[in-house]
């Protein structure tokens, strides 16, 4: 049975009146649209981008108690994505319709919000000029079979969560389906650090003309 659930995203505007490319972020489980928003922000060139952070759909507690959201389980998964890949959608849609956005279009996710940058960028509406991934591997079940979307793959030297093998493997799949890429390893754990930020402000800036 369908019934309606209501989203939240917050924006950050870009530091100038002419129209933006718009870079759109997921957070990782347990976090909020806050905790997305502020790395988004902490990005070299971000201020000259309209930022999105999208937050997930389903409310959870954390180990300490807070609250946060989750994207998705192993349950339910397929119909999870296409909610989650339409509620995305209906964000982008929104914001083109009360923005000043140009074309350019980056999806940017942490941890369990990668995979929601890459279904969202592979399967959603707006296709994406570019895909930056911090922390979470590709889908498995996504074909990167005609994917043109300029990627960024990072990773730091110590995270548990998105191993050395994983980032190994997501390397090996883009290089044999020709998608342009290229990866950050940088010395740290599962998170963003200084080196991380230097190098995904290098690529933002790769992109923003587009």
């Amino acid at each position: 049975m369908q019934t309606s659930v209501s989203g939240r995203y917050l924006l950050h505007l870009p530091s100038h009146s002419r129209p933006a490319p718009l870079l759109a972020g997921f957070h990782g489980y347990g976090q909020r649209a806050e905790d997305e928003l502020k790395l988004l922000c902490a990005i070299p060139g971000s201020e000259s981008w309209l930022c999105c952070s999208i937050e997930a759909l389903h409310p959870v507690y954390t180990e300490k108690g807070s609250t946060g959201a989750s994207w998705m389980t192993s349950r339910d998964r397929d119909r999870r994505i296409e909610e989650n890949v339409r509620y995305v959608n209906a964000v982008v849609e929104r914001i083109r319709a009360l923005y000043a956005v140009n074309t350019t279009l980056c999806f940017h996710g942490f941890s369990q919000g990668a995979g929601m940058a890459w279904r969202s960028g592979l399967l959603g509406t707006y296709a994406a000029t570019a895909l930056m991934v911090l922390g979470g591997d590709i889908p498995p079940e996504l074909s990167l079979n005609g994917c043109r979307s300029s990627v960024h793959l990072a990773r730091g030297s110590r995270d548990r969560f998105y191993k050395e093998e994983a980032y190994e493997r997501d390397k090996a799949r883009l290089h044999a389906e020709s998608v342009p890429f290229v990866t950050t390893l940088f010395s740290g754990a599962h998170k963003a650090t200084a080196a991380y930020f230097q190098a995904a402000g290098e690529f933002l800036d790769t992109i923003s003309g587009s």
